[in-house]
């Protein structure tokens, strides 16, 4: 009989360990999909040799491979919301682009399409797929190689995201920032005696009285870290500069190459490193108090050094409470007669053929073609007769203002990342870090949308030169941004989910 009991009293131990094991491991299971887990990815889009290069106003067609260009994924998850950011090696991300990847991506993913931010670094040694893309989508005759790149550049941030989304686990995450030193920045405008402002000037033309603007020096940081092994698995970083610095006809991502290769050497060659490119509209990465230009290698090594030796300092993130906003608005387009589009067509004709046209007035006859196609529903010229980027299937003949997508993620009280569309002025990325309610806030231009082209403050308007001639849209397009980013951050700060 005292048998029986012991194995009664030992079945019900065991049967009372089970459920309780059973017990914990669904509290486990519950805490895990409850809590913040974050997964990060890289796929391949270099093109092939022989495809289109971005970055100027004349064909150049790519010749070799100096480095790969990628797109890399950054994908939050917490409970039911979600949210993907991929920054792609390109000069730029059409609106048409952003709207496949966007689609696709959420379709296999299940996250919100309003939730997913692509980005641009702004590289002028990758693809100027736009025109290929507009032909692809409309199912226009083209060449097949360049018809199975484009397929590619849809397919690669799509993937990304997907990959990103599939390896998200639980994290351990660190922001804060480093001040890049030594300087490798500079405001490209400057304020001539005559009250003029012009681009791309040297400090020994005794015309120039002052740098018409600031630099934003701060690199903001955030990095990820396996919560089992420990590993940094990521770090997302941003700099505000121009990506313009190798030139040549083989495909870079430039400086952001450099920097990936840097903190690979620090942390490893799994590393997964997205760099988002800051408002640098009006920046560039030319001393103007010096005849030496700083080389792509030397900015991406000096960016990644300040990281790795900033890294250590992080402040750990404690409460990963996810939030997501994001809000379309519309940017006043520039106007664009009859008469004005008839002459910039000829205009870009001539140069397109070899003739001699101001650099300028090249600049300001492309836009008013890009207006022209943007504006009208029927365009005064048959653009794509004469533009290359700048077409678009979703925008043509949108109207009076270009609807552009805003996108803010933030973690906790901690960390925001801000996505705007566009080449945006450093001051308008200053005025949103200073007036957002988050210790760090990462500022990515370039994302969903590159139709406004540059978008200057208010006060650039006045002073005039290269980024205002090329500009889409009106003064006070770039104040919109920031009051409706300082808005959707508010509304994160104040969710009643946190």
């Amino acid at each position: 009989m005292r048998i029986d009991l012991w194995a009664y009293y030992l079945a019900c131990f065991i049967f009372s360990s089970s459920v309780v094991d059973r017990v914990a491991s669904a509290q486990t299971d519950l805490i895990a999909e409850n809590s913040l887990v974050v997964g990060v990815a890289e796929v391949d889009i270099t093109p092939p040799l022989g495809f289109p290069m971005a970055g100027y106003y004349h064909e150049r067609l790519a010749e070799g491979v100096l480095n790969p260009l990628k797109a890399r994924a950054i994908v939050f998850r917490e409970g039911n919301t979600a949210g993907a950011m991929v920054v792609c090696d390109l000069i730029g991300v059409a609106t048409d682009l952003a709207n496949e990847v966007r689609q696709r991506a959420s379709e296999r993913t299940g996250i919100p399409e309003s939730n997913i931010a692509v980005s641009a670094t702004h590289s002028h040694t990758a693809p100027d797929y736009i025109k290929e893309l507009y032909l692809y989508l409309g199912k226009e005759q083209q060449e097949e190689r360049r018809a199975k790149y484009v397929q590619k550049l849809i397919d690669g941030p799509v993937e990304a995201i997907v990959q990103a989304h599939s390896s998200a686990r639980p994290s351990i995450l660190a922001t804060g920032s480093a001040v890049q030193s030594p300087v490798v920045s500079f405001n490209r405008r400057f304020v001539m005696r005559d009250g003029s402002v012009q681009t791309w000037q040297a400090l020994s033309n005794p015309d120039v009285v002052r740098a018409a603007g600031p630099i934003d020096p701060e690199i903001a940081i955030l990095a990820i870290r396996d919560a089992k092994t420990n590993a940094t698995r990521g770090i997302v970083s941003n700099f505000a500069l121009h990506l313009d610095t190798v030139g040549g006809m083989r495909w870079s991502a430039d400086y952001p190459y450099y920097l990936e290769r840097t903190l690979r050497s620090a942390y490893g060659p799994e590393l997964i490193s997205i760099f988002g490119t800051g408002c640098c509209g009006d920046i560039n990465h030319v001393d103007p108090s010096s005849d030496i230009r700083n080389k792509a290698e030397f900015i991406g090594n000096s960016i990644g050094n300040s990281i790795t030796q900033q890294i250590g300092q992080l402040k750990p993130i404690e409460n990963t409470r996810l939030v997501i906003k994001s809000q379309v608005v519309g940017l006043p387009l520039e106007d664009a007669t009859r008469d004005e589009v008839e002459k910039a067509a000829q205009l870009v004709d001539l140069a397109n053929r070899g003739g001699k046209v101001e650099f300028l007035d090249h600049v300001f006859s492309y836009k008013k073609l890009v207006l022209d196609h943007l504006r009208h529903r029927e365009p005064y010229v048959k653009s794509v007769d004469h533009i290359k980027w700048g077409l678009s299937r979703s925008l043509a003949g949108v109207g009076e203002s270009l609807p552009v997508n805003l996108t803010v993620m933030t973690i906790g009280d901690d960390v925001a990342i801000v996505c705007l569309p566009g080449e945006v002025f450093v001051e308008l990325g200053l005025a949103i870090k200073r007036g957002s309610p988050f210790g760090t806030t990462i500022v990515l231009e370039l994302s969903n949308a590159v139709e406004s082209i540059y978008i200057p403050h208010r006060a650039a308007y006045a002073g005039g030169s290269y980024e205002v001639t090329n500009s889409t849209v009106q003064p006070g397009s770039g104040e919109i941004l920031v009051e409706t980013a300082l808005k959707l951050l508010r509304a994160a700060a104040t969710d009643p989910s946190k």
